[in-house]
């Protein structure tokens, strides 16, 4: 199953199948986070709609986004 990751740090998205420790690769955050966001609707993105998405998330979260 395929889950959708995004990082704490930067709002970086990244899918992967089995891993549990996922590292971002743009800002070498330890730890990303799983989101509920489904893969299939992820693959139907533009990138500025993965973009808003990830600036959402971030505000919502209330984490730091540079």
């Amino acid at each position: 199953m395929m889950k959708v990751y995004i990082c704490q740090n930067c709002g970086w998205i990244r899918v992967v199948s089995r891993r549990k420790n996922v590292e971002c690769f743009k800002c070498g955050e330890k730890q990303m986070v799983v989101t509920k966001l489904p893969y299939e609707k992820v693959g139907h993105m533009s990138e500025e709609e993965r973009k808003d998405y990830a600036k959402t998330w971030l505000y919502l979260h209330g984490t730091k986004h540079e």
